[in-house]
This record gives C-alpha cells, structure tokens and sequence, in this order.
C-alpha cells in the first residue's frame, strides 16, 4: 500500500476545516499543518486515517473515500546513488572490447591481401603496369598512323595533281604503316603471353 497520497483541493478543504476546529487534538493539528506545508504536495496517509478517525466523533463525519476521491499516489523520485568511478572505467573498458569484437566480426571475411578471387592487391601494379603499357602502345600506334598519313598526303602534293590522289595515297600509306604495327603489337602481345 502506498504510503502518501498527492495533496488535491478536497483533501487541503478538509485540512483548513479540521485545523479551524478548536477540538481538534494537538498532535493531529501539528501533522496537518505540516502536511499543508508539505513542498511536493504529498500527504501521508496515515495523517488521512488519523484525520478520518477524529471526525468519527463529530456529526458530519469525513470519509476516507471521499477525501481519496481524485487523488493520486505520490510517488517520491527515486535517488539514484553516485556511480563509482572504477564501475565507470570498467563498464567504458568492457564498452571498447564490445565494439572492437563487433567491428572484427564486421570484417572477419575481409581479406587485405586479397583483392578478389582472380588476384591480390599486391596484383594491382604489375597490372597497371600492363595496362599502362597497353595504353601507351596504343597511342602509339594512333600516332604513328596519324603521322604517316600526313606525311604522304603532304610529300604528296609535289606528284600528285589533285587532292583525290593524295588523299588515296595518305590513306594506303596509313593502312601500310597500321599493318606493320599491328603486326608488331601482335607479336610483342603474343611474346609476353609466352612469358606468363
């Protein structure tokens, strides 16, 4: 059973009422003067019973019920006691083991050595290496068309009357010139693969 009620308008009414009566007991007018002081609103109910026990006498008697009607338990905030500063260093030191163990469950199937099932990282230079090198013999090759294109079409003007032929001409001196690189590429391509 709760051992305090919230103070309500009905119960401070009753409270004045009975203090004004000059019958009342000495003890019982000191609870209640105290429980109308009270800060938090609370009144012990024992302080009702005593109170209800005294009116019992008189001839409208106040009933327990009726000074409960509307009320509330009071229930008083609980303390929460200071926290022990090992606790606290413990339950932080237990916090970090907690989350390292989630983080390396996180990543336990996280290689760093392995990049995927075909390679490792370690993998990655000599393949940029090669992919560099592709890239570069490509440009190469690009060039080295472009250029030999040019080159006829210009030398070309000083024989060749009209721009048809000199534009025929650049085009089969390109396409020489793209087929012995092509037949170069292909070869080195090929060497490299024996080597693998």
């Amino acid at each position: 059973m709760a051992t305090a009620v919230k103070m309500t308008a009905r119960v401070r009414d009753a409270f004045s009422s009975a203090l004004r009566d000059e019958s009342l007991a000495g003890e019982l007018r000191a609870e209640l003067e105290a429980a109308l002081r009270e800060q938090d609103g609370a009144v012990p109910f024992t302080t009702l019973r005593h109170l209800h026990g005294a009116s019992r006498s008189q001839q409208e008697p106040l009933y327990l019920h009726e000074l409960l009607e509307g009320s509330e338990l009071y229930f008083p905030e609980p303390e929460k006691p200071a926290r022990n500063p090992e606790l606290v260093a413990r339950l932080e030191k237990l916090k970090a083991q907690q989350d390292n163990a989630e983080y390396r469950r996180m990543v336990r199937n996280v290689d760093c050595k392995r990049l995927n099932q075909y390679g490792s990282i370690e993998d990655i230079g000599k393949e940029m290496k090669s992919v560099k090198a592709m890239v570069v013999t490509m440009f190469n090759f690009l060039i080295t068309v472009v250029a030999a294109y040019v080159c006829v079409y210009l030398a070309s003007q000083y024989v060749l009357p009209n721009t048809t032929s000199r534009v025929l001409a650049g085009v089969i001196a390109a396409s020489v010139v793209g087929l012995a690189e092509l037949y170069a590429l292909v070869k080195t391509v090929e060497g490299e693969m024996g080597n693998l």
